[in-house]
């Protein structure tokens, strides 16, 4: 079974950086599309960042554009965001996503063009 681990999230000053690391088991990872979303309570899942496998093109939330930074490394099977200027409207579960249908690299944005996903991590940012 497929299984995507998240880590990193932890509470930070406003300001501050984390890095998320997501590593897929059970995945033929480099024909994946990643994302990452994250989910404020009472809310939906986000669109934050997405990379393609085809291309290794790069896609952004514009409210993350310029402090966020998606990135994946295919030998270790695992997706990062690095996550710089943090502001506490980032606060969020984030959840990484793995999508094999073409949808999701035609619609990243769309969190049902996914086919797995993480259980989540917490990041916390104190003003």
């Amino acid at each position: 079974q497929v299984q995507l681990v998240e880590s990193g999230g932890a509470l930070v000053q406003a300001g501050g950086s984390l890095r998320l690391s997501c590593a897929a088991s059970r995945l033929t990872f480099s024909v994946v599309n990643m994302a990452w979303f994250r989910q404020a309570p009472g809310k939906e899942h986000d669109f934050v960042a997405g990379i393609r496998w085809s291309d290794a093109g790069l896609l952004y939330a514009d409210s993350v554009k310029g402090r966020f930074t998606i990135s994946r490394d295919d030998a270790k099977n695992t997706v990062y965001l690095q996550m710089n200027s943090l502001k506490p409207k980032d606060a969020a579960v984030y959840f990484c996503a793995a999508g094999i249908k073409p949808g999701a690299a035609v619609y990243p944005r769309n969190a049902n063009n996914y086919d797995y996903w993480g259980q989540g991590t917490q990041v916390t940012v104190a003003s």
